[in-house]
């Protein structure tokens, strides 16, 4: 069996397969500000007392502080709510985004379920834990009882082989991956990520690669836990390696299909408008002008993204036409980079600092685009009108191309600067 297989027949209470339809109970149900209204909403017509409020999360990240009076609106009524049901694990005070968050504060373990509404969830498989995201119905329906359904997906076994060069990163690689297989390559099924590339990936990486999962259809992404994961889940939640539900995949378990990929070679890769899918070599659109550079969001907004871009931005100016922003993904790591230096760097450099959260990545605030305008990001959509204007355009990519670009004014690789 795979992981997936494994850790839903555990919680099954027995050996599941493929399509088969289960319902299993829930370690995790996790909601921001702009899910938890609805699913409130909901919940509040089937019952008044949450299953377990351990075991939900709250965090305030898409508009934080509040932009509009509908957002203060929302986030009053979740504020009443976490009250009332006195929910412990509430991150609403800026913390930062929920998908960085919830592993910093010793929310994930390898082999545990976990559910939210926010499309992202898929994330945490990074962990080794089996999440994937829901709607605001489905998700009060986990409030009320723990449990929820699912279908057994298949599972795509995804290899990595190569090592990186020194201007690419872990989103250029399931940003080429994407591109290969399309938006809906992997709809409803398992990304197992494995491989060479994957055993030698640390944790930030891996949470970049498995948060987009969900950009190829998939219902989860995970992989198989190496030593920086557990020693990092250790940390985190204060207990030992033997305490945890380490689950690893079967020499003889079955997949879908298994594709494979060696990035030796690997360009940057660009997600151009107005697809995910729609992946280029930057050397084929190298040159094409941008209005804004946007580093942060739960894909790329961690203390290696802000270093990447520190290291290229260290002593130069972006350019004038440039408007360049950095929304760190969480406050701790916003502490962190204030502590090594790299704050300090990015304003000397002209950037404009955020608080984090997710702001501009979903036009939000923060940075909304505006007719005509076009932004090169390292966020995870690029969807017409994702950031502001539906005549606006937004370009993907990791950290290091945006810090480039800032500096140039067009998209550039790192290499020729």
């Amino acid at each position: 069996m795979n992981i997936t297989e494994k850790i839903l027949s555990a919680k099954a209470g027995h050996e599941v397969t493929p399509g088969e339809i289960i319902e299993i109970p829930v370690d995790l149900a996790m909601s921001h500000d702009g899910t938890s209204p609805p699913a409130i909403k909901t919940f509040e017509k089937i019952t008044d007392k949450v299953w377990d409020p351990e075991k939900i999360a709250i965090i305030f990240d898409h508009n934080v502080p509040a932009n509009t009076i509908g957002s203060a609106e929302f986030q009053k009524v979740c504020r009443e709510f976490i009250k009332k049901q006195n929910i412990t694990k509430n991150y609403i005070h800026g913390e930062g985004i929920c998908h960085q968050v919830v592993p910093e504060m010793g929310l994930v373990e390898p082999g545990k379920v976990i559910v939210g509404a926010d499309s992202h969830t898929c994330t945490y498989g990074a962990f080794g834990a089996f999440s994937t995201g829901m709607g605001a119905t489905d998700l009060a329906m986990v409030w009320a009882t723990g449990k929820t359904w699912f279908m057994v997906p298949e599972a795509i076994r995804m290899n990595v082989t190569g090592k990186m060069n020194d201007y690419i990163a872990p989103k250029d690689i399931i940003l080429n991956i994407i591109g290969t297989i399309g938006i809906a390559g992997a709809t409803y099924k398992t990304a197992e990520f494995c491989g060479e590339t994957i055993e030698n990936m640390g944790v930030e990486g891996r949470a970049t690669m498995c948060n987009m999962a969900i950009e190829m259809g998939a219902k989860n992404g995970i992989m198989e836990p190496n030593r920086e994961v557990i020693d990092y889940i250790c940390q985190r939640t204060g207990k030992s390696e033997s305490q945890l539900n380490i689950v690893r995949s079967d020499a003889d378990a079955s997949y879908e299909r298994e594709l494979d990929f060696d990035i030796a070679n690997l360009e940057p890769q660009i997600a151009c408008p107005n697809d995910v899918d729609n992946v280029k070599d930057i050397s084929k659109i190298e040159g094409t002008s941008v209005d804004q550079c946007l580093i942060g969001s739960c894909t790329n907004g961690r203390l290696s993204d802000l270093e990447d871009a520190a290291k290229i931005l260290e002593g130069n100016k972006i350019d004038d036409s440039i408007r360049l922003l950095i929304l760190p993904a969480s406050r701790e790591i916003y502490k962190q980079a204030i502590e090594l230096g790299y704050i300090n760097t990015f304003i000397d450099a002209g950037a404009i600092i955020c608080n984090p959260g997710c702001g501009p990545c979903l036009g939000g605030h923060m940075g909304v685009l505006s007719e005509g305008e076009s932004c090169i990001s390292t966020t995870n959509r690029n969807f017409k009108g994702r950031m502001g204007d539906p005549k606006s355009e937004v370009y993907l990519s990791n950290s290091k191309v945006v810090a480039a670009s800032a500096i140039t004014g067009t998209i550039t690789n790192p290499k020729d600067l």
